[in-house]
């Protein structure tokens, strides 16, 4: 994830997303995420995405990893930048296991384009619902100089045949990425699949006793 389309793409607005059961189309091993598809929306303990918002995005993928080893990588959100390496800084604002409430702050950079200035896009997650090893959902706002995104994201974790099959949802609201829906919703759908291809590069890796 780089720039514009990192900033936008992998923010926890919808980034949240999923639903607990697999799809039968889902469940197939893929080494690419797959595309959005006109499924339910995802959900964690009954809550999922926004429903009203106009840019919004869903996609999975299958990681041949331990369920345990996804959701530990996944969860340990102050290592994000050393597998997602866009990201500047991750901090936790509080302590212990990822649970209900707890919230991380985490910054990245976006370069100048025709709607914003060059900005460092600060983001403040807040975990409001989560099942271990099962979902996890946050949401909060992204703020940088003329530009603020409110986001919902949504993580389901679900074991199957080879692996684990991770799938996410999110959405953005927010007059600048409403100002032009089809192009926020591509940046978004690039980079929730970014996510997800690093998430299972790295499980993958350290599956096979490998270190990064």
């Amino acid at each position: 994830m780089s720039g514009i389309r990192t900033a936008l793409l992998s923010i926890p607005l919808a980034l949240g997303l999923l639903s607990t059961a697999a799809t039968s189309s889902g469940a197939t091993d893929s080494a690419a995420p797959h595309a959005s598809r006109p499924d339910a929306p995802l959900t964690c303990r009954g809550e999922g995405v926004d429903p009203d918002a106009l840019v919004r995005h869903r996609t999975d993928v299958v990681i041949a990893a331990p369920l345990r080893t996804v959701w530990k990588i996944q969860t340990d959100v102050e290592r994000w930048p050393s597998w997602q390496t866009p990201l500047e800084s991750v901090q936790r604002l509080d302590h212990g296991p990822l649970r209900k409430g707890s919230a991380f702050r985490w910054t990245m950079p976006v370069p100048p384009n025709p709607s914003t200035p060059a900005t460092s896009l600060e983001i403040t997650s807040t975990v409001r619902q989560i099942e271990r090893e099962a979902c996890i959902r946050w949401t909060g706002p992204a703020i940088g100089e003329g530009l603020r995104i409110d986001g919902v994201h949504v993580w389901t974790f679900t074991k199957v045949r080879g692996g684990v099959l991770v799938r996410t949802e999110e959405t953005h609201t927010g007059a600048e990425v409403e100002a032009n829906v089809p192009v926020a919703t591509q940046l978004l759908r690039e980079g929730l699949e970014t996510w997800l291809r690093d998430l299972k590069s790295e499980a993958e890796t350290q599956a096979r006793g490998g270190s990064r």
